[in-house]
């Protein structure tokens, strides 16, 4: 059972969030809503796989979690956003996002796509809605192995 932290600073989503992953057979082992927290859990409980908000609470930024982590090669992070046109993500900051609204079934999509990549380096369409693989900084077409589109 992978292991999943989950850095939202809106409880509510991040409740509902942790119960879809759940019955999905993710193990929610801790839940974030400040960068500094959820640095801690994952330097703490070295979870396979993070779905992290872009705006955390006290004015934090989630691709401050990636930056700060001991050991960013073995997280795969899922960014779960309603900003994601306000902010550049790129590869160095993980390896998705998905923007909000969401439906449970294209967020564990979304996380097993996120598994995938980081496991082996590719993986498959369909992909949920509003999801997209993040790429290089200046790179325009994401990496042949990877592959895009959207279901």
């Amino acid at each position: 059972m992978q292991k999943v932290i989950i850095a939202e600073d809106d409880l509510l989503i991040a409740d509902l969030l942790e119960e879809v992953l759940v019955t999905a057979g993710y193990d929610v082992c801790g839940l974030a809503s400040t960068v500094t927290e959820a640095v801690d859990l994952c330097n703490r409980l070295h979870p396979d796989l993070a779905v992290i908000d872009v705006r955390l609470a006290a004015g934090g930024i989630g691709t401050d979690v990636a930056a700060q982590i001991d050991s960013r090669e073995k997280l795969g992070i899922l960014y779960a956003t309603g900003n994601a046109g306000h902010v550049v993500l790129t590869a160095s900051d993980g390896e998705a996002c998905i923007t909000k609204p969401y439906l449970p079934d294209d967020i564990v999509r979304a996380l097993r796509i996120v598994s995938e990549v980081v496991g082996t380096g590719t993986t498959s369409a369909p992909f949920p809605r509003n999801f997209q693989l993040l790429r290089k900084a200046g790179s325009r077409s994401l990496p042949r192995e990877v592959g895009h589109g959207a279901a």
